[in-house]
């Protein structure tokens, strides 16, 4: 049975470890996401609600997290990253995830999630091209994979550039 939950402290190692196994092989990656989360979970952007473990056959088996951002000096989500274990994968587990995601922050009020990435994998939960928001980058992404989902369905458009955190890019 599959369970998602927030995350607490004691979940921390073992997430730790989810993420970077997560990403071991992918080829899209610089292999910093495990140390992102803990980077995010220590910054004033980190929303404990939106910080989601599943878990499967007793085992912590997916991590989701989306942390605020400033789009206009409005405050927004971004989605990164989002983990789960290579076993696990492929049945139904960041679908899970993600659709919990979206309905807490729904919930919570935020108008629009951002994130870079897989451009045929999240059009499925409504994500879409950013340019079709007014939205662009401060760093260079692949327009296809530089997305936006309208939280509440609404038709306000962001019209602006995207600003990271400093917390995503740390000073070598």
């Amino acid at each position: 049975m599959l369970t998602i939950r927030p995350e607490t402290e004691q979940d921390y190692d073992d997430i730790y470890n989810v993420v970077k196994e997560a990403f071991r092989t992918a080829a899209h990656t610089n292999g910093d996401e495990q140390n992102l989360v803990t980077r995010l979970r220590a910054s004033p952007a980190y929303i404990p609600e939106l910080s989601l473990i599943a878990r499967k056959d007793q085992v912590i088996c997916g991590h989701i997290m989306f942390t605020e951002i400033s789009i206009n000096s409005i405050p927004e989500l971004i989605l990164a990253p989002l983990s789960v274990l290579p076993k696990y994968q492929k049945q139904g587990i960041g679908t899970a995830l993600v659709s919990e995601g979206h309905r807490i922050a729904r919930k919570l009020g935020y108008g629009f999630s951002v994130l870079v990435g897989h451009a045929d994998y999240y059009p499925r939960f409504g994500y879409r091209p950013a340019y079709e928001f007014g939205l662009s980058s401060s760093i260079e992404v692949p327009s296809e994979c530089f997305m936006v989902l309208n939280l509440q369905g609404n038709e306000r458009k962001l019209n602006g550039i995207l600003t990271y955190p400093d917390v995503f890019f740390p000073k070598k």
